[in-house]
């Protein structure tokens, strides 16, 4: 059985909403293993024992959150040149575009040679005010929707050896 690994870092819930949707449709599909890992604990090793991955963070000061940064800074020498060619997709948590987040995490994987497989999908929250960026966030039924539909897909793509 193939294993898709999400990592993912959250301060105030969106992001792991969004990875447990995505992680919720993997299950779903049954023929794929998914591990959801938070960042803080997520290693190298665990990289290595999957054949999929997903990484979901907040934009956090227009940059990919310190916690999933030193997730990938931990992992990026143990693994490089053992996961090339491996399919990877990313979800961004962000107040406002997400898109400096977007580019961090794809420039990591391009040194990894990971093979995008997906549009970046990014839910916007539209937090503005320190009350708005720090307070718990919910995000809306349609957007988990989007996140479970690229678990699935993921999942689809590795049980069907597509990728």
């Amino acid at each position: 059985m193939k294993t898709l690994l999400i990592v993912y870092h959250s301060r105030t819930g969106g992001s792991r909403q969004m990875a447990q949707a995505a992680a919720e449709a993997v299950g779903a599909e049954g023929e794929v293993e998914v591990r959801l890992l938070e960042a803080e604990t997520a290693t190298g090793d665990d990289l290595i024992a999957a054949e999929g991955y997903i990484f979901v963070g907040p934009e956090n000061l227009a940059a990919i959150s310190g916690e999933l940064k030193a997730f990938f800074d931990r992992a990026y020498y143990p693994v490089l040149g053992r996961i090339e060619g491996r399919p990877y997709a990313l979800m961004v948590c962000a107040g406002s575009d997400g898109e400096n987040a977007v580019r961090q995490i794809a420039r990591i994987a391009t040194g990894w040679r990971l093979k995008a497989v997906a549009d970046p999908i990014i839910v916007c929250t539209h937090a503005q005010t320190p009350e708005a960026i720090l307070a718990p966030k919910t995000i809306a039924p349609a957007d988990l929707a989007v996140c479970a539909e690229l678990g699935a897909a993921m999942a689809a793509g590795l049980a069907l050896g597509i990728y």
